[in-house]
């Protein structure tokens, strides 16, 4: 009997190494893979697909039972949290249900946490959580401040597992393509970091491509590329390694803007980078280190066929560049939505001719919000994860209030727009941390919604609330009207500028737009304040009674916005992978950097 199963074992294990061996040889392949990176990334996308699908059906069953798995979601924190020095400041060991919860614990800004963090600093533990923080995230301070806050590995591994195992697996299913052994273009920035006086580690929340050897493999860039710290030299050198390989399977960074800019640069540098690839020389203005440069140039072999290749290509345009330098790309993988919406759209409408954008992951500093499981939708709606985060709603009409009554996820309702507060795995309690959403369906029990803003950009001069939302929509109808494609743009309130170069009494919204070509305007230059007008009542109230005055364009130099974004990642700790560019500026020195590019 032993015999035979150990033969029928033998025969199985023959029959499955054959099964894969085939697999793995009728992939695509990209010509830069060895057969051991090819064989790694082959590996990784079968465990991702495999944690996927577990994950997803667990998902399933969880959003038929939401109230029960917020239940036991939030009395898991409280439980984990009750013995810290937080937890027994808020007596968090006598809270035994949700009605508790919000009775006897406020809801918190970051300042509540300010002494906590103090401490985390210093080194202490227990403070908020009983694990020790493996990282101090700084937030991008898209509103003007940047935050820390503790995160713990049980955090970051809900948000693989949950998140971007699920949303893999999601991606999958939707393109087919991906399982294809085809290298991925991610365009990534190694942050800076630096260490808190107890010795952990304090910067932005960004998983580094280099973190695993084995998705290493999956990556065009190579390790030394990865190394580099100054974002043009790294942008230049994901290029140059990313257009070698004509069978590119995948464009992946964290917002759209990243992938519009690298675009945006290709316009100005292909000239260059075709000739470090015909040569197989780096271009020697990189402002690199020799160490670096020595590894980069040992991988750099010439090609002049694929030189040839995309000299031609360019030489046609850009329109639809990606498609036509990178013909086997399946799809973009970026977020899309909120203020990245713009970029998503200028993608589509000029580079990527044809290529899909999918925006899997809606993930912020305090951890996994919600997943994309529709890929094919154009209006990017998230599940919530009814496992990462205990949920609750302040209904949009109470949101200026200091402590509002809230609904829980089981309460909320289709068509409805809420603050999202939140408590999670790191020791957030009842956090307004600031995103706005609005409830589009329900999957099985789960509320699935859209992002819409986030409480900072919102233009509020006398309390009108203009959201960025609002403020994009006038702006695409005056745009067009105008016939002025724009590259960029950001609002400001009269009383943060000391010089608007207008004779105006009343407050009002001046608008710098940075034109991609000759900014003369074919129409009324009040026509972005009529378009504010239409879509927005409240904000047409107080122009009709003469509140607020009416709306001021500022047309900039082209450049101006990247000017701006060097000089916020010079002088604030944010990385930029993390960088957003701010619908609503108030910092007054960056507002300077805009006063000083005027066209």
């Amino acid at each position: 009997m032993i015999s035979y199963l150990i033969t029928g074992g033998g025969i199985l294990a023959v029959v499955g190494f054959t099964a894969i061996s085939y697999d793995f040889l009728q992939k695509k392949k990209s010509p830069y893979h060895t057969y051991r990176t090819a064989f790694d990334q082959y590996v990784t996308i079968f465990v991702f697909r495999m944690l996927g699908s577990y994950n997803r059906k667990k998902l399933e069953k969880d959003c038929k039972n939401l109230r029960a798995v917020q239940d036991e979601k939030l009395l898991g924190l409280l439980q984990a949290a009750k013995d810290t020095k937080y937890g027994k400041i808020h007596g968090l060991s006598k809270i035994t249900s949700r009605e508790d919860y919000v009775r006897f614990h406020p809801l918190t800004r970051f300042d509540h946490y300010k002494p906590f963090v103090d401490c985390l600093l210093k080194g202490e533990d227990g403070v908020i959580t009983k694990d020790r923080p493996i990282i101090l995230a700084l937030t991008s301070g898209t509103n003007g401040q940047t935050k820390m806050l503790p995160m713990i590995q049980a955090q970051r591994m809900a948000f693989l597992t949950q998140g971007v195992a699920v949303s893999l697996h999601t991606m999958y299913h939707n393109f087919p393509g991906c399982h294809n052994l085809q290298k991925i273009l991610k365009f990534f920035y190694t942050p800076k970091m630096r260490q808190s006086e107890g010795g952990t580690p304090i910067g932005p929340n960004s998983s580094s491509p280099k973190n695993s050897t084995v998705m290493l493999s999956s990556y065009s860039t190579p390790l030394p590329g990865l190394e580099i710290v100054t974002e043009p030299e790294a942008l230049y050198v994901h290029l140059l390694f990313g257009l070698k390989d004509p069978y590119l399977g995948i464009l992946e960074a964290n917002f759209a803007s990243l992938i519009y800019s690298a675009f945006v640069e290709l316009e100005h540098q292909w000239p260059q980078l075709v000739r470090d690839i015909e040569t197989g020389d780096l271009n020697p203005e990189l402002d690199i280190s020799p160490e670096i440069r020595g590894k980069l140039q040992d991988l750099l072999k010439p090609d002049p066929a694929r030189a040839a290749e995309l000299k031609k290509e360019f030489g046609k345009g850009f329109s639809g560049i990606a498609r036509r330098v990178w013909p086997h790309l399946n799809v973009v993988l970026t977020v899309d939505t909120g203020s990245f919406k713009m970029y998503g759209q200028k993608l589509k409408n000029t580079y990527l001719g044809g290529v899909p954008i999918y925006s899997p992951l809606y993930g912020a500093t305090e951890g996994l919000l919600g997943v994309n499981l529709w890929p094919e939708k154009e209006e990017r709606p998230y599940l919530l994860m009814p496992r990462s985060m205990f949920w609750e709603f302040i209904p949009i009409a109470q949101s200026d209030e200091d402590q509002p009554s809230t609904l829980f996820a089981d309460q909320v309702e289709k068509g409805a727009t809420y603050e999202l507060v939140i408590t999670n795995i790191s020791g957030l309690f009842r956090y307004r941390f600031g995103d706005v959403v609005r409830v589009i369906d329900f999957h099985g029990e789960c509320p699935v919604v859209e992002y819409l803003y986030r409480q900072g950009q919102l233009l509020n001069v006398r309390g009108e609330k203009v959201s960025e939302d609002v403020l994009q929509k006038a702006l695409n109808s005056t745009c067009t009207e105008w016939k002025i494609p724009v590259r960029d743009y950001t609002a400001v309130e009269s009383p943060n500028l000391h010089e608007t170069g207008e004779e105006k009494n009343f407050p009002h919204y001046v608008i710098f737009l940075e034109p991609q070509k000759d900014a003369t305007v074919l129409g009324s230059k009040s026509l972005m304040d009529l378009n504010l007008r239409k879509q927005s009542f409240v904000y047409d109230s107080f122009r009709e009674k003469g509140s607020i005055d009416e709306a001021v364009v500022k047309f900039v130099a082209p450049g101006t916005f990247k000017k701006l974004k060097e000089y916020h990642l010079m002088n604030h700790d944010v990385s930029p992978n993390q960088w957003k560019t701010p619908r609503v500026l108030r910092r007054e020195d960056a507002i300077r950097v805009l006063l000083d590019n005027l066209l």
